[in-house]
């Protein structure tokens, strides 16, 4: 083996892999009950996570960094003029391995650009999988992404050597893709996504029966939208996620700033990529639809087609529906009070059980874990003090930002203060 070659290849295919964020792990139970490899409930080192929040490492590679498509935001596009690697099958298997025992890693996050054709692409990707899991046992986490305009059929398979499947929509809406992937139909895409769902409820229904049927995508399937290539709105992009999550059981809908890789007219201009800050207020949002209970259309409509950049979206629905406030927290119901910003989930469940034995005051609510800074404008408990409720929502807004700059300040201060 020519070990120089294959570290050139790992370089170049890991770095590729970079822009792929839709790798979290969690869902998947796969245990080693025998002698074999690996354990994807095990305790690991890296930033994927297991269903109950473990950390947990993966080799993030391509297969190949070759692509036979043109997308004008890939980096890997074949007219991009970059240095192209390619890994055989087996090595994928070995570099697997041989991380795997030297404790660098507890599982595989295998992509791959297109070359050939989709199924050819795909039927490697599984070759890599199935070859793990039965020629070497190994029983750690593995997420395939799917390729699109694959086959059925090879979905079907790639589902049962995968704890994961995932396939990328990439752009938000069907003219986004037309404009910057001409090559690709937004139907390639879907098709995939239709199966996995359709084989997982079909898997389990089986299973029910029979408890020898194997499991199918145990974790379930992801998909990824790139966020700023196109001039979609905030209000588009989610509308789009909730479309997936509800049409195609997805686990997680992940979203990628735009990353400018190379010169291209119908691009934003390069140094104009994404904010994070824009990244990470749709991930609010995606929390908020999927854990506390809103709709997206409370969130961002006609009036309200983007996010606030100052302030996260919970705070600005809550400033904007202020006929709603303030809400007793010891007489409100559950859907209520996780509504009220600066309270998160756990907090919430911790005032639902505490008010059972008494009324709660500032005190309590304090020593729960509720952020007052934020929340004392929303809020009326048991007590006399910061009850005054004549603040408007710009006021309160205001308010909310110079107690945040003031916090960030402090911290900033305490920090030099090391040095």
């Amino acid at each position: 083996m020519n070990f120089e070659r294959i570290r050139e290849k790992l370089n170049i295919l890991a770095d590729a892999a970079k822009y792929d964020v839709s790798c979290s792990s969690s869902g998947s139970k796969r245990s080693n009950t025998g002698k074999g490899l690996g354990d994807s409930s095990g305790m690991g080192i890296c930033h994927s996570y297991t269903e109950d929040g473990r950390c947990i490492s993966l080799l993030k590679i391509l297969l190949t960094n070759h692509c036979i498509f043109d997308c004008a935001y890939c980096v890997s596009r074949k007219s991009n003029d970059i240095k192209r690697a390619g890994f055989k099958i087996q090595e994928v298997v070995d570099l697997t391995i041989n991380f795997y025992r030297r404790n660098y890693i507890e599982g595989l996050f295998l992509s791959s650009g297109i070359f050939s054709s989709p199924d050819y692409t795909m039927e490697r990707l599984i070759a890599v999988a199935k070859k793990l899991r039965l020629e070497e046992n190994f029983n750690g986490y593995i997420h395939l992404k799917s390729i699109p305009g694959c086959s059925d059929e090879l979905m079907r398979e790639a589902g049962l050597y995968a704890d994961r499947l995932s396939i990328n929509i990439e752009i938000p809406t069907v003219s986004g893709l037309k404009l910057l992937a001409p090559e690709k139909d937004h139907k390639d895409f879907i098709k995939p996504m239709e199966k996995v769902k359709n084989e997982i409820l079909q898997f389990k229904a089986d299973r029910k029966v029979s408890r020898k049927t194997p499991v199918y995508a145990p974790a379930g399937q992801s998909t990824q939208m790139i966020v700023g290539a196109t001039g979609e709105s905030d209000k588009d992009i989610m509308y789009s996620a909730v479309h997936y999550y509800s049409t195609y059981n997805m686990k997680r809908v992940y979203y990628s700033g735009y990353v400018p890789v190379l010169q291209d007219e119908r691009l934003p201009a390069l140094g104009t990529e994404v904010p994070m800050l824009r990244e990470n207020r749709l991930y609010q949002t995606d929390w908020l639809l999927r854990f506390y209970g809103f709709d997206v259309r409370e969130i961002l409509n006609k009036e309200y087609p983007n996010l606030d950049v100052d302030i996260d979206p919970k705070l600005s629905w809550a400033l904007r529906n202020m006929h709603l406030f303030p809400v007793d927290v010891n007489t409100a119901d559950k859907r209520m009070l996780a509504r009220i910003p600066g309270l998160g989930m756990k907090s919430m469940y911790k005032i639902l059980n505490a008010r059972k034995y008494r009324k709660l005051n500032w005190e309590h609510l304090k020593t729960i874990g509720v952020a007052l800074n934020r929340a004392r404008y929303f809020m009326i408990c048991d007590s006399k003090t910061w009850e005054k409720r004549d603040l408007e929502p710009h006021r309160i807004k205001s308010l909310i930002l110079q107690s945040s700059q003031s916090k960030y300040q402090k911290m900033y201060n305490d920090q030099l203060r090391l040095f």
